[in-house]
């Protein structure tokens, strides 16, 4: 029987699902999501992202089915489920795990030539692209989907979308640069080679200014804001309505599109290739 319909069965079973079998499947999705042949989210026929609902329905799964475990090391004590233990690297791998206190999760995909910095940490789910820097005090959440030769500044902060499983989880797709402090939240999406200046915030909620297109970029039907490729955002802000905040010169957060990435500023850019 295919992954996908052992995964189904199980979950449509709920409590009375045959234990053995339900945890051999999600031992079988785990591993793949580790290989990276199983995604929680990937490019339909029409180039659009889309989730795989059962992949998370499937994480979910693990949870129920697991039982929390001592999980500690030497004087470090740790208590999780015994489903997600800490994922095992050798060298054989080629990810750099600088030693410091990163943790990345089981039933994450990280590639070859990535490089982690301490301390950082890769929730189950999630996928790395090759040649991708992960810089300290990172967080890839659940289910996020990081492209080949994307830098994650200090800080920065990608938000896990576990639930609902239809929910869309936040997708950062190729050679883009997000700043230190940046928060990636509710399935957005950030298109290629765009630069987010440190401490731009994205959610489903934000409208995103376009100054060099005079437009405003609103969450599509799906929910998700999209960033555009190539697009350098930088934080900013815009009035709040009503008299008493114009009295009082009140002015709200929003993420502002300052122009569009060209060969100056991939050069900017570029100088993550000297910590590789």
């Amino acid at each position: 029987m295919p992954l996908q319909d052992r995964i189904e069965s199980a979950v449509a079973a709920g409590d009375s699902a045959d234990r053995s079998k339900a945890l051999a499947a999600f031992v079988a999705l785990r591993r793949a999501l580790e290989l990276g042949t199983i995604r929680a989210a990937s490019r339909d026929e029409n180039d659009r992202w889309v989730v795989n609902d059962w992949v998370k329905a499937g994480i979910l799964l693990g949870f129920r089915l697991g039982s929390v475990a001592d999980l500690s090391v030497g004087a470090m004590s740790f208590f999780d489920k015994d489903t997600f233990p800490p994922r095992a690297f050798d060298a054989t791998d080629g990810v750099r795990i600088v030693p410091g206190g990163t943790a990345i999760r089981s039933g994450a995909y990280v590639a070859n030539t990535v490089v982690c910095m301490p301390p950082s940490y890769v929730n189950v789910g999630a996928y790395i692209g090759a040649g991708t820097m992960i810089d300290s005090h990172v967080l890839v959440g659940s289910c996020a989907q990081i492209g080949e030769r994307v830098h994650l500044s200090t800080a920065v902060q990608i938000g896990g979308v576990l639930e609902p499983v239809g929910a869309l989880p936040v997708i950062v797709e190729d050679d883009v640069f997000v700043g230190g402090g940046c928060g990636i939240y509710e399935g957005c999406i950030v298109g290629k080679e765009a630069v987010l200046a440190p401490g731009v915030i994205l959610t489903r909620s934000t409208s995103l200014i376009d100054l060099v297109n005079e437009r405003m970029i609103a969450p599509g039907p799906d929910g998700s804001l999209q960033v555009p490729q190539g697009a350098v955002v930088v934080p900013g802000s815009r009035p709040a309505s009503g008299s008493f905040a114009h009295n009082n010169r009140i002015a709200l957060y929003a993420p502002v599109i300052v122009k569009y990435r060209d060969a100056s500023t991939s050069a900017s850019t570029a100088l993550e290739q000297a910590l590789r």
